[in-house]
């Protein structure tokens, strides 16, 4: 039995195991470059690093939910020259989510909204951000479901807890029933506590109208626009005028 075969147990025990998937490399640098103890473990350790942070960045991405793989580097900017690139590009490095403000984007279907929520929080996912991405139609669902088994504010923290919460189509059609109060439970459970990106078809003015109660709405929307970046995505549809990949 020679060394490597006596050094794998000793990794799976220190669970650096994954070591081994680079050690005949870094073997043979150090002999070629006849490098010091220190740096060839300094390699050898740094290769696990960057594994394992693949590894939970990949875990990270999984666990968003993303609807689609989109990026700002596959964004065609050229198509909406109106489009507020330079602020999308800033929003893109994720300063505001170390500062948990919101980011609401706003305008008509298909210039992109939704693509460039999810390419954000992409972003912020690689960046080391636990990110969620749902629709409202999926979260006004679950939260109505969750009244039914007695769960409900165990799955709002769902909702609440991640650095990130993307919030796809709010407004598309009027709230009913408990969704006003779910919503303002969503907003006030993640005011200066978390990022929030949401991305409607209506007007900032028009949101204050879903919560159906004045006081309701003015409490909710004094949170939401506290921190907020408003974002107006205005243009042609990418749907109907290229066939483009953006949408919403």
């Amino acid at each position: 039995m020679g060394p490597v075969d006596e050094l794998v147990p000793v990794l799976k025990k220190l669970r650096l195991s994954g070591v081994l998937q680079t050690l005949d490399l870094r073997v043979r640098e150090a002999v070629e470059d006849e490098l010091s103890h220190t740096e060839f473990v300094l390699r050898l350790l740094s290769d696990e690093v960057e594994r394992r942070e693949a590894k939970q960045a990949t875990l990270r991405l999984r666990r968003a939910n993303f609807e689609h793989a989109k990026t700002l580097e596959d964004f065609d900017f050229q198509f909406n020259p109106k489009l507020p690139k330079a602020k999308l590009l800033e929003l893109a490095t994720c300063a505001f989510v170390g500062k948990r403000e919101s980011v609401l984007l706003v305008g008509p279907t298909g210039t992109g909204k939704s693509h460039v929520s999810q390419a954000i929080g992409h972003r912020a996912c690689m960046a080391g951000h636990k990110v969620l991405c749902t629709t409202a139609q999926h979260f006004f669902a679950d939260l109505r479901a969750s009244r039914g088994d007695g769960t409900r504010d165990k799955r709002m923290l769902r909702y609440t807890n991640p650095d990130v919460l993307l919030l796809d189509d709010l407004g598309l059609r009027p709230l009913r029933d408990q969704e006003p109060l779910d919503l303002y439970d969503l907003i006030r459970g993640r005011y200066e506590r978390g990022a929030t990106i949401i991305s409607s078809n209506r007007a900032i003015e028009e949101w204050y109208e879903l919560f159906g109660d004045p006081l309701l709405a003015s409490a909710a929307m004094d949170r939401l626009l506290h921190h907020a970046h408003i974002v107006e995505m205005r243009g042609k549809s990418y749907r109907t005028g290229a066939g483009g990949a953006p949408v919403s």
